[in-house]
């Protein structure tokens, strides 16, 4: 009987870790799926697969359908796409229009030529070191975990002061503050004391050091129901005041790889419009959100 007990535990043990293999883990409660599988998420059905180098853009093929016939689902301009890894800075892109600086003549940018499907390629980059890419992740900077929003305020010259961890379990500070007018001039801080120098529009790009200790946020991406994004607003919809805007974009997902023990995110992001709300009077915002993941093996 002892016997056999050892044999039935050494084969449970041995599914177990089959099982394990063969589902990907998801990190801080994403929803995870091998590459070239589907997930249901945010609305779709959504595919990602053939992930491949082309220079220094990574491509991945998409096709999604609605979860629902008629139910509600994401607008296919507010997805984002990004890559997941030990990279060293985050990098996304538009799933509309994020293929606007590849130099492939061969792909087709991911389109939506019905209400009711995405399809094309998704172009990221620049990425060069291509060994750190381990997947990549869709999210919408739009849909919002209730009961999670943490605002702040952010100014040029300054940018915002750090924020207290356990306002959401993350520490989240600027690193750097440059201000623009919309024809690419740049501001310096003694603008400050000009009363004309704040008329018209402009951007301010924000560096952003996101940090805190991965097992919290691996508990508090569980009990949210999703990781967080960071948000900064004002902002305008690509193409806007400058490329660097449409480049950094003004929502970033809070996804380090799972392997690492320190959430350490560096960022950039973009306030645009009227210069006085998007460079005095900016707001920097961290909300839960619901994300998908495909990773490779």
């Amino acid at each position: 009987m002892r016997a056999l007990i050892a044999i039935m535990a050494a084969i449970v043990m041995v599914a177990s870790a089959c099982s394990g293999d063969d589902a990907p883990a998801a990190p801080y409660s994403t929803q995870s799926a091998a590459m070239g599988q589907s997930l249901s998420i945010l609305g779709w059905n959504i595919s990602v697969a053939n992930l491949r180098f082309d220079g220094d853009q990574v491509l991945v093929d998409v096709d999604g359908s609605p979860s629902q016939k008629d139910g509600p689902h994401a607008k296919p301009e507010d997805l984002r796409f990004g890559l997941y890894g030990a990279l060293a800075h985050p990098v996304e892109a538009n799933a509309i229009g994020g293929c606007k600086d590849a130099t492939s003549l061969a792909l087709q940018p991911l389109s939506a030529p019905a209400a009711d499907r995405i399809t094309g390629t998704v172009c990221l980059g620049p990425q060069r070191d291509q060994s750190q890419v381990r997947g990549v992740y869709v999210y919408s900077p739009r849909e919002r975990l209730p009961g999670t929003a943490a605002a702040y305020p952010a100014a040029f010259p300054v940018g915002m002061m750090p924020t207290n961890e356990n306002d959401t379990g993350l520490v989240l500070k600027t690193s750097s503050v440059d201000a623009f007018r919309a024809d690419g001039a740049q501001l310096d801080p003694s603008a400050i004391g000009d009363p004309t120098a704040f008329s018209g529009n402009g951007y301010m790009l924000l560096g952003l050091e996101i940090a805190g200790l991965a097992a919290r946020y691996r508990d508090d991406s569980a009990r949210r129901g999703g990781p967080m994004m960071v948000l900064a607003a004002p902002t305008l919809p690509a193409p806007g005041l400058s490329h660097a805007c449409d480049v950094y974009g003004a929502s970033v997902l809070v996804l380090p790889d799972a392997s690492r023990d320190a959430v350490q995110v560096r960022a950039s992001l973009c306030t645009q419009g009227d210069m006085n709300a998007a460079l005095l009077y900016a707001t920097v915002s961290m909300v839960g959100t619901h994300a998908g993941l495909w990773t490779t093996k």
